[in-house]
C-alpha cells in the first residue's frame, strides 16, 4: 500500500475554489453580453442600411418612369394642372407634376401627386401616378387613366419639382435620403 503521506493532497494542488469558478463564468458571460449587444447592433444598422439602399433604388426607378412620362408630354405643368383636369381625384394630395400628353400618343394626361396614403399599408406619404395604365409591351395604352402609388416613405417638405433652366426641371424625391433627377419641358 501506499504510504498515507502519498495520497494526501498538497494545498497548492487542490484546484479552483467555488467562488473562483463563480467568477470565471460570471466574467465569460459579461464577455458573451457585450460581443452579442455588438451582434444585434450590426444587424440593425446592416438593415437600416438596405432599407435606404432599397428606397434609393425605389426612387431612382420612380425618377426614370417620370422621365419616360416626361419624354412623351408635350406640355409640362409644376405644381397645378394647367388649367386642365387630372384624370383621377387628387384626394388632398398635391399636384407636383401634371404632363399633357403628345399630339398622335392616344393617351390622356398623366398627374403625379404628393400626399397622404390612400390606405394604411403605405409607410408616410406618397407619390401617385394617376395616368393611363401600361401594355404588355410597356407602352401607356389608351384605356382608362388609374391612380397608382409610385413611392412611399416620401417627406412632404423636401420633395420637390422646380425649373432650373428654361426647358429643364429637376424632380427631388426626398425620403431617408434624397434623389434628384432632371427632365425636358418639351412645351
Amino acid at each position: 500500500m501506499h504510504p498515507p503521506e502519498a495520497t494526501k493532497r498538497r494545498s497548492g494542488d487542490a484546484g479552483m475554489s467555488l467562488l473562483e469558478l463563480l467568477l470565471a463564468l460570471s466574467g465569460g458571460l459579461l464577455l458573451v453580453g457585450v460581443m452579442l449587444q455588438a451582434v444585434l447592433a450590426e444587424t440593425r444598422g446592416n438593415r437600416q442600411l438596405g432599407e435606404r439602399l432599397r428606397q434609393r433604388a425605389m426612387a431612382g426607378r420612380a425618377l426614370a418612369l417620370i422621365s419616360a412620362d416626361g419624354a412623351r408630354a408635350s406640355r409640362l405643368t409644376i405644381g397645378g394642372t394647367g388649367g386642365s383636369s387630372p384624370a383621377c381625384g387628387l384626394a388632398g394630395r398635391q399636384v407636383l407634376l401634371h404632363l399633357e400628353p403628345g399630339l398622335g400618343t392616344g393617351t390622356g394626361p398623366i398627374t403625379y401627386t404628393l400626399g397622404q396614403p390612400p390606405s394604411a399599408i403605405w409607410r408616410g406619404a406618397v407619390l401617385m401616378r394617376c395616368g393611363p395604365a401600361f401594355g404588355l409591351d410597356g407602352e401607356p395604352s389608351a384605356g382608362a387613366s388609374l391612380n397608382r402609388v409610385v413611392l412611399d416613405g416620401l417627406q412632404v417638405a423636401g420633395t420637390r419639382a422646380e425649373r432650373i433652366s428654361g426647358a429643364v426641371v429637376r424632380v427631388t424625391l426626398q425620403g431617408q435620403s434624397r434623389v434628384q433627377g432632371v427632365l425636358a419641358d418639351r412645351g
